[in-house]
């Protein structure tokens, strides 16, 4: 199962830099090397030749620099190694010309590697600003506030170059209070993807339009369902002789009544959620958990909405599988319950920072799976207004 603001870049680790070593200018490393070859070849003996060793110049230039640098970068070897030879009295031999005839061939090979590897990156920025766009499109950014209540929330692509996976989530204020939806549709690229944006694009229209979340939920199901069918998802029987559908996805729908301190929660085969109040910590176990979106029709589990308290100051803590099943490299599972209680007197947004840091460290920054996370904490009633900013 594949398991979406602040949308983050999946690999940085969250450490700060420190900005009073700055790293060394890229020309920096084909330069040291041209010193340390001439200087070499100063030293050792005429019978010693490592002017040679000049060939790889150009090529660490190509690899750094611009296509005008790596340029300047091999004339300037050229000219180093005629004098250095003209120096040693190598100059016109023809084991001097043929360094020279090196240096001159491998000039040019670098100057046509740069040139390819510049063209990539311009098309790779290009891509990315495409993946970037259709991620915005598809998970709008996560409200900072809606009325009484403070969001927050990171999502990680398990692809770090995709920027976009099946994870997704979404909170709208709607005529019968905030909504909020979290899900992770099974599979991974662009079918993953296709589904993610048909869901959200249905949820946006349903909670507005219908009255009772359970409602919601089994039109989502119906929207999943068509989807499976239009992608041509089939059902098969597992070993114990159960259908299932080949794609699905599993999802929590959470709504917080005007006037009332309570949360309704429905289960669609999702992670429960962690409900903080004060410093105890525990999960929402569903007393009767619903079929994931796309299963309805299979399974017997109509998905049932069920009531929380949810106080000023309780929170909740919404999450996808990959912050529960990504495993370090000695296979042991990150703990998120665990990190939750340890930053559950935090402000919301460090809490959720700490959270994403966490998980990148156990699994060094290397996720197999999208992860997304969503914090929701009811402010004090004289502190929830009519904000619903969007950073």
């Amino acid at each position: 199962m594949t398991s979406p603001h602040t949308t983050t870049r999946p690999r940085d680790t969250g450490t700060e830099r420190d900005h009073r070593h700055p790293p060394l200018l890229p020309g920096t490393a084909p330069v040291l090397l041209m010193l340390i070859v001439a200087v070499t070849d100063l030293l050792t003996p005429d019978w010693l030749h490592v002017l040679p060793v000049m060939a790889g110049v150009p090529v660490l230039a190509a690899a750094l620099l611009s296509c005008r640098a790596t340029a300047t970068v091999g004339a300037a070897t050229l000219a180093v190694t005629a004098l250095l030879q003209a120096d040693s009295g190598r100059w016109g031999r023809p084991d001097g010309e043929v360094t020279l005839a090196t240096l001159v061939v491998a000039g040019l090979a670098s100057l046509a590697a740069c040139s390819l590897r510049q063209r990539r990156e311009t098309q790779l920025r290009r891509v990315r600003s495409v993946a970037e766009t259709a991620q915005r499109a598809l998970m709008h950014p996560l409200p900072s506030r809606i009325g009484p209540l403070e969001l927050r929330g990171v999502y990680l692509p398990a692809e770090s170059e995709a920027r976009i996976g099946g994870d997704f989530y979404e909170a709208l204020r709607t005529p019968f209070g905030p909504r909020v939806l979290i899900g992770d549709v099974r599979g991974k690229g662009l079918t993953a993807v296709d589904a993610s944006a048909t869901l959200l694009g249905a949820f946006r229209e349903l909670a507005y339009r219908e009255a009772d979340l359970t409602e919601v939920s089994e039109q989502l199901d119906e929207r999943a369902r068509r989807q499976i069918a239009a992608l041509g998802g089939t059902p098969h029987q597992d070993c114990a002789g159960a259908l299932f559908a080949e794609r699905f996805a599993t999802a929590l729908l959470v709504e917080f009544p005007p006037g009332e301190p309570v949360a309704r929660i429905v289960h669609c085969g999702h992670p429960e959620p962690y409900v903080l109040r004060g410093e105890a910590v525990r999960p929402h176990e569903p007393d009767q958990p619903g079929a994931p979106l796309g299963l309805g029709d299979l399974l017997d589990a109509r998905p049932v909405a069920e009531t929380v308290p949810f106080a000023p100051g309780d929170r909740l803590v919404l999450y996808t599988d990959g912050f529960i099943e990504a495993r370090d490299r000695g296979g042991r599972f990150h703990d998120l319950a665990a990190h939750v209680r340890a930053h559950a007197g935090r402000p919301l947004q460090t809490m959720v920072t700490a959270l994403r840091r966490d998980l990148l460290h156990h699994v060094q920054g290397d996720l197999d799976d999208d992860a997304a996370l969503v914090a929701i904490e009811r402010l004090p009633d004289e502190e929830g207004g009519p904000v619903d900013g969007r950073p």
